[in-house]
């Protein structure tokens, strides 16, 4: 019997510099589950996680991005619906005009208060605890 393991995956939580406070970069997901998402995806064998960060971002944007920091780590067997994950989320930051590509149906650019209420996976929790962090420098509670 082969082993079942959770596939390793990452999101990166993408700063528009250039713009006012620094609004975040979403995509709306062409294959299942539809919605908007935090851009990010798979790791491939033989891959960093670092490296898979700025490869999912630009596929996915277009966009080459300054990674910031490793943000946190989110492995609830729930997370996505597909198979088990764990995502290694990033902070980093990027300038210019995003374009949707690879499985990125659409780009959109969000402040806080206008994110999409259709998120997919566990990109809400990953969101809110972003926003705890932005604001009030608290990181996410391990447990």
């Amino acid at each position: 019997m082969q082993p079942r393991n959770p596939a390793p995956t990452v999101d990166i939580i993408i700063e528009m510099v250039d713009r006012p406070h620094r609004p975040i970069l979403l995509i709306e997901r062409r294959n299942p589950p539809h919605g908007w998402a935090i851009p990010g995806g798979f790791v491939d064998y033989g891959e960093s996680v670092e490296a898979a960060a700025l490869r999912e971002a630009q596929e996915e944007t277009s966009l080459l991005v300054d990674l910031v920091e490793q943000f946190h780590v989110y492995s609830d067997p729930n997370r996505d619906p597909r198979k088990h994950t764990i995502s290694v989320v990033f902070l980093a930051t990027a300038r210019g005009e995003p374009e949707a590509a690879d499985d990125a149906k659409s780009v959109g650019i969000f402040e806080f208060w206008h994110v999409p209420a259709n998120l997919c996976f566990d990109h809400d929790r990953i969101l809110q605890d972003y926003w705890q962090y932005r604001h009030h420098a608290l990181r996410p509670r391990l447990f």
